[in-house]
């Protein structure tokens, strides 16, 4: 997955590649390749050969605070490819918004069925990818207007979930 990130006001370019609980990155063309788990929401434990590191996550809007070792730095993260689903309040205004995924994985829970009113933040599908569970929230306040996916289907990267009206 290639996505941009930007640290203290310089943007990265970074493609992350996920093989079970092995991850190989490549950040401006330095490659690394990592071990991963997740044992909590927003932590994550990375060891590089004999290395270990712990890292706290946590995700605000537009931007996830990322601490390890004691040293805190803001990241945004934004995926090129995935136009809708993710984007600010102006993007989303009166028109539709699509829920896509950011990469494949499997449909666990749909919290909402067509007609359901939402408000801005309100989970509306469960996705599974790397064995992570991710819960995908509203981008706007609207109406579920159609449903794309069943629980259990298998959905590629940047596959249409729902749209909200």
């Amino acid at each position: 997955m290639k996505l941009h990130a930007e640290l203290d006001g310089t943007k990265h370019e970074v493609d992350i590649k996920r093989d079970g609980g092995k991850v190989n990155a490549a950040v401006d063309g330095r490659e690394y390749s990592l071990d991963v788990s997740q044992p909590e929401p927003g932590l994550y434990v990375l060891r590089d050969g004999a290395a270990k590191h712990v890292a706290h996550v946590t995700t605000k809007p537009e931007v996830s605070l990322v601490s390890i070792n004691g040293r805190a730095v803001e990241v945004a993260l934004s995926d090129p490819k995935r136009l809708r689903g993710s984007g600010s309040d102006h993007e989303h205004g009166d028109g539709l918004a699509e829920i896509k995924t950011a990469m494949p994985g499997k449909v666990v829970r749909i919290l909402v069925a067509e007609g359901d009113t939402v408000a801005k933040g309100d989970g509306v599908i469960v996705v599974e990818a790397m064995k992570m569970q991710n819960e995908m929230k509203s981008p706007k306040d609207g109406t579920v207007a159609a449903i794309k996916v069943a629980e259990g289907d298998t959905v590629e990267a940047g596959a249409l979930l729902l749209t909200i009206e």
